[in-house]
């Protein structure tokens, strides 16, 4: 099995890609064994020397160790992720508890903790500030995954893992099963009415991929349901898609994920307290820039009663509208809320983002993306054909410098497909290092936009347009990286402070150079009038109840599950509940609902953690008063200082430290009201 590609090093152009064209999917299972085996080999090697421990034999040793799994789990992630269709689900369930099995052989070996405590106390006053920073995390990250339990609680830890591993899996290929399953169909014309020519397009071809020619299929996504909430006036069709879409595995059916939930939350607070926490938020949040629960509720606290204010006065308005509009005498609800605050727009600010739209060019945005980076981090991106792709939608660029050196690759697969998983991510499949050699980073933006048809430009919304950006962050954040060890590189950062460099990034969306050279007219090539320009200008602010409350609900609930000390939690009642008690605005959802809550059922990854997001803005919306101060968001010592201080140093810096080199002082969390326009 070693001989199979997927454990080989990559070879090809740029230090070496990833072989996609070669990857045959039936051997996914024994190479993960063969890798599993190797990476344990290099770790006991290390563990088991005779050679007193020093920073290079142990941790930089263990930098370099498990490469040949690296690759195969960059591959496999995107299988998972972008191509989970035929055999791949059941792999991933097969592999998914190996994987865990073997990260806790690691975390509970007795010799190479016994080495790594010893560098930890003995030689820390002698290293550098990052080999210092490196061996502190290393050595805190194997104590809180249980380096220091006894023989029998490490036993139980490791079974615990499994089984979470294992639940995750689940959840998962519920949510995809559910976002291919359930589909609104549309027979009538008639009930189109108000969407836009590009959308009724897409839902055409939709329904004809599906073999319903001469109806309209509205898929169970953020990207296709959207456009119908704002702009169908068909008021039952909007309600069919809204409830299809936030009911997602919480149908009573096979898929349903609340019993998935009950387990994983219980697992999560055994394996808290077993390893001395008192819930699993208090766990997960020690190495973070909040510290603790109680921080992240503080910030939380600061907005919401704000938000929510500010939500009753948007229903107000819509209420309205919908009064002289309608004789029905309707009462506004959560599938009429995008609907009305899309006419409020055009009443108050005379704004109808309909117009904007077919200024909304992919392609063109796209370069407008390509333009920033150059002018913020003098990147240059050329097109290469010269690499495999794992699918026809995805394209490659070669990122170099002003001098034409090599930085890494970019690739960008942004079409929506079934076994795709839904939003937009951003993926690392090679990290930034140079411990012996430079080797450059390889990274991806993943998207699911609605592909148009043979020639057709394809158009995005504004928010697509913005989370486009966003997910850029990720890549350049990636891109800067300029750090020794792979464990520091690029986005390695705490997770509440990862969502900075991408969060800062959408501000150039919104500036005149990227909304005059590059918001062109799809038929035209007139550029987005000045007259728009002022309009989005004026209406920065609008709709940031709705915005700020649906994101921050999640995330209150999301806290609230994981500080909770109940074992037997029923996650729609908890979730009513807990809406309920803290004022939830009945006229919108939380942008996650509990049964689909991918970013924190899916792994541990943003688990106790979607506070992060409003925890970045917070230095985001301070960051991006510096460029405003400075008088433009192209000033290049700024730029400078955001690279220098923030893209560029991984985590070889406390990110604190970091935002301070940039700011020249603590962040001021003020400007994070002032941006969402809650404060006087």
């Amino acid at each position: 099995m070693t001989d199979s590609v997927l454990l080989q090093p990559w070879t090809g152009p740029y230090g070496g890609v990833p072989p996609w064209d070669r990857v045959r999917r039936e051997e996914f299972t024994a190479a993960f064994d063969a890798a599993i085996k190797m990476a344990q080999a290099d770790i006991d090697a290390i563990a088991n020397q005779s050679e007193p421990p020093t920073f290079e034999n142990t941790v930089v040793a263990m930098e370099n160790a498990g490469k040949a799994l690296d690759r195969l789990d960059a591959i496999f992630g995107v299988y998972s992720s972008n191509l989970n269709v035929g055999p791949i689900p059941d792999i991933e369930r097969v592999v998914a508890p190996k994987l865990s099995a073997h990260s806790d052989s690691i975390y509970q070996n007795e010799k190479l903790f016994a080495r790594l405590e010893q560098i930890f106390k003995n030689a820390f006053d002698s290293l550098a500030p990052a080999q210092q920073r490196l061996i502190d995390d290393l050595y805190k990250t194997f104590v809180r995954r249980g380096a220091k339990l006894s023989s029998a609680d490490k036993s139980q830890l490791s079974q615990i893992n499994a089984q979470l591993a294992r639940l995750y899996t689940d959840f998962s290929q519920n949510v995809l099963d559910d976002e291919k399953k359930y589909v609104t169909w549309i027979d009538s014309e008639s009930r189109l009415d108000g969407l836009p020519a590009s959308v009724v397009a897409s839902m055409k071809r939709a329904a004809e991929e599906r073999g319903q020619s001469g109806k309209w299929a509205v898929t169970n996504t953020r990207s296709s349901m959207d456009p119908v909430l704002t702009y169908a006036n068909d008021r039952a069709l909007r309600e069919e898609v809204w409830r299809t879409y936030y009911n997602r595995c919480d149908n009573g059916d096979a898929n349903d994920n609340n019993e998935l939930i009950t387990e994983i939350l219980a697992l999560r607070l055994k394996r808290a307290n077993l390893l001395g926490y008192a819930t699993h938020a208090h766990w997960r949040l020690e190495g973070t820039m909040a510290k603790t629960p109680e921080a992240t509720e503080e910030l939380m606290d600061q907005v919401w009663q704000p938000a929510v204010a500010r939500v009753h006065e948007e229903v107000a308005d819509m209420q309205k509208i919908a009064d002289k509009e309608s004789s029905d005498k309707i009462t506004i609800e959560p599938w009429d809320y995008r609907y009305y605050a899309e006419k409020v727009r055009k009443a108050k600010y005379d704004l109808d983002l309909g117009e904007v739209k077919p200024y909304m060019q992919l392609d063109k945005l796209r370069e407008g993306m390509f333009w920033v980076a150059g002018e913020l981090f003098g990147f240059q991106f050329k097109p290469v054909t010269d690499v495999p792709v794992f699918h026809p939608d995805v394209s490659v660029w070669e990122v170099t410098n002003k001098a034409g050196d090599h930085i890494g690759l970019w690739y960008f697969d942004p079409f929506a497909r079934e076994g795709k998983r839904s939003g937009a991510w951003m993926t690392a499949y090679r990290v930034q290092q140079n411990i012996d050699r430079p080797i450059a980073p390889i990274v991806s933006n993943n998207s699911n936009f609605v592909k148009g048809g043979e020639g057709e430009v394809v158009l995005i919304s504004w928010d697509d347009a913005t989370t486009l950006f966003h997910e850029f962050g990720h890549a350049l954040h990636g891109l800067c990286s300029s750090v020794e060890y792979p464990s520091q590189a690029g986005t390695s950062v705490a997770r509440d402070y990862v969502e900075f460099p991408s969060q800062i990034l959408e501000h150039w969306l919104e500036t005149p150079e990227i909304l005059q050279r590059f918001c062109l007219h799809y038929e035209t090539g007139e550029p987005l009038p000045q007259s728009l320009i002022d309009k989005i200008n004026n209406a920065s602010t609008f709709n940031q109840g709705f915005a700020t409350v649906e994101y921050l609900a999640s995330a209150i609930v999301d806290m609230k599950l994981h500080t909770t000390d109940q074992t037997q939690i029923d996650p729609d009642l908890f979730e009513r509940e807990t809406l309920a008690e803290i004022g939830m605005p009945s006229e919108l959802p939380m942008r996650h609902r509990t049964p689909h809550f991918m970013h924190i059922f899916s792994s541990d990854s943003y688990s106790a953690g979607y506070y992060s997001y409003l925890w970045a803005d917070a230095l985001t919306a301070d960051a991006a008063e510096m460029f405003e101060q400075a008088g433009s968001f192209y000033d290049p010592e700024v730029a400078t200082r955001l690279r220098e201080s923030v893209f560029s140093v991984g985590d070889t810096i406390d990110p604190a430290e970091g935002f301070r080199r940039f700011r020249g002082r603590d962040v001021d969390t003020s400007a994070l009201m002032r941006k969402r326009g809650f404060s006087n």
